[in-house]
């Protein structure tokens, strides 16, 4: 598969428009000679069309320089990412294009849902030395779908070799000459008109479920660098899953609750395949920063520490290619996008789960036992999660909350990480020939957790000043 970034803009013309001189634009000099090309694409989608809402497009061309199949990502305010693959016969989509848009369109068959015939003329803008800045294709589109037909003209350019400069030069030409910014994001997009128009929502949407739909949200949009192995993809997803969890248990008068508790089972399933991948990726780092002179140790750790990433990265992805994967993110959809029930007490709910790790905390610090703080610290990120569902709207109270409360887990987990690395530590060396090593290590981490319950005092204090949690009530 080939991938490539698009960075266009669109206009929309009159009938007959004349493209006007670009020279000057952003360093153009003039224009190439100009191609035409007859181009015949069929586009693919769902029957709800789950690909163009999550502004997505899948097509199979024929015609002009790149015939083949196009799934076409978003990259950024004026670009796609395009993944091409070369032309098949039939209206059958090519697996690896499939499993691309798999955790969109889940259990849902792609069919044609348009037929777009476009009759183009690409003219190449070139500076002095003839490097080609940008492509100009003036469009006349001829659209059928199930609801019928339609005919416009359009107007797209597309960088080549020059900068956002070029586009903004162009742009302040075009539209003197009568072109208008373009009113939908895409030629699917209009062709399918009123079928894309976005669901009516109340207007006032609860903030537990706003908070609840950012998580969602996270997490599908982390899926794809997740399957890539990027580090920070998982580590992004797993706080995803956490998040909505703890928001469904903390809420729980927000959501319908057989459905809530089953999603939540469902979102540490998700979470624990995450963090079998995560929580050695991370102590790794940790250990390995340690063992400057004993090279045999940093071997031990790192053949310990890679085969269990290994093992929990091959869970993972038969976790995300799963159907019990694409049965959870339905039930997401299903439960943070119905109606809310109302909830008058949330605020007060998270006020309680604040008071509760404040006590759990409090408990521990007196206990002294590692397992104490290591919950007090769970309950701190709990308390935080919720905190962050009304923190937007205490203003610069709510914002210090969280990043007191933020500060104060740190701490905890920093002491939970030197909790967790001397039980590995242990047990590597158990099958070392030479211990010592692993002990002076051990050492050191056990010095850590001394330092940070030592250094728990004054961001405790920093995370209950009253001026912070006035706002609670």
């Amino acid at each position: 598969m080939e991938l490539a970034t698009e960075t266009e803009r669109k206009y929309d013309v009159p009938a007959g428009f004349a493209l006007p001189a670009l020279t000057g634009a952003g360093g153009a000099q003039e224009f190439g000679p100009a191609e035409t090309h007859e181009l015949d694409a069929t586009y693919f989608d769902t029957e709800d069309l789950r690909l163009a809402r999550h502004k997505r497009t899948l097509r199979r061309r024929t015609g002009g320089g790149d015939a083949g199949w196009h799934l076409k990502t978003p990259a950024g305010a004026s670009s796609r990412t395009e993944h091409r693959l070369p032309l098949t016969d039939g209206d059958v989509v090519p697996g690896e294009l499939a499993a691309e848009v798999r955790t969109v369109v889940r259990t849902r068959p792609l069919r044609p849902v348009a037929r777009l015939r476009t009759h183009r003329v690409e003219t190449p803008l070139r500076d002095a030395q003839g490097r080609t800045l940008a492509l100009v294709a003036q469009d006349r589109v001829a659209a059928e779908t199930d609801d019928g037909a339609q005919q416009w003209e359009e107007l797209e350019v597309e960088l080549v070799d020059g900068g956002p400069e070029v586009l903004d030069a162009v742009e302040g030409l075009l539209l003197a000459a009568g072109a208008t910014p373009a009113t939908g994001p895409s030629k699917l997009a209009r062709a399918l008109g009123d079928r894309l128009a976005a669901p009516r929502r109340r207007r006032k949407i609860n903030p537990v479920l706003r908070y609840a739909r950012e998580q969602r949200e996270a997490i599908e949009q982390q899926d794809t660098g997740v399957r890539a192995g990027d580090p920070e993809a998982v580590h992004k997803m797993r706080v995803a899953t956490r998040r909505l969890r703890s928001t469904l248990k903390t809420f729980k008068a927000s959501f319908a609750p057989p459905r809530a508790a089953a999603l939540s089972d469902e979102l540490k399933w998700l979470a624990t395949r995450l963090g079998d991948v995560r929580d050695g990726q991370v102590l790794e780092h940790k250990l390995l920063a340690d063992t400057a002179g004993f090279p045999e140790v940093a071997r031990g750790i790192c053949a310990h520490l890679d085969a269990q990433v290994e093992r929990g990265r091959e869970a993972l992805t038969e976790a995300l290619d799963s159907d019990r994967y694409l049965a959870m993110l339905d039930a997401m959809d299903e439960l943070v996008d119905d109606p809310e029930p109302d909830d008058a007490g949330a605020l007060r709910r998270a006020r309680r789960a604040l008071g509760k790790a404040d006590r759990l905390l409090d408990e521990a610090l007196a206990g002294g036992e590692d397992a104490e703080l290591h919950e007090a610290r769970k309950a701190y990120k709990r308390a935080r999660y919720a905190v962050e569902v009304f923190a937007p709207s205490a203003g610069k109270p709510g914002r210090q909350l969280v990043k007191s409360l933020t500060a104060l887990q740190d701490v905890l987990g920093a002491h939970q990480d030197s909790v967790i690395a001397r039980e590995v530590l242990r047990e590597v060396a158990a099958g070392a020939p030479d211990a010592f090593g692993y002990g002076v290590l051990w050492a050191r981490q056990e010095r850590v957790g001394e330092e940070t319950r030592a250094g728990l005092p004054p961001v405790v204090t920093a995370s209950r000043r009253a001026r912070l949690r006035r706002w609670l009530g």
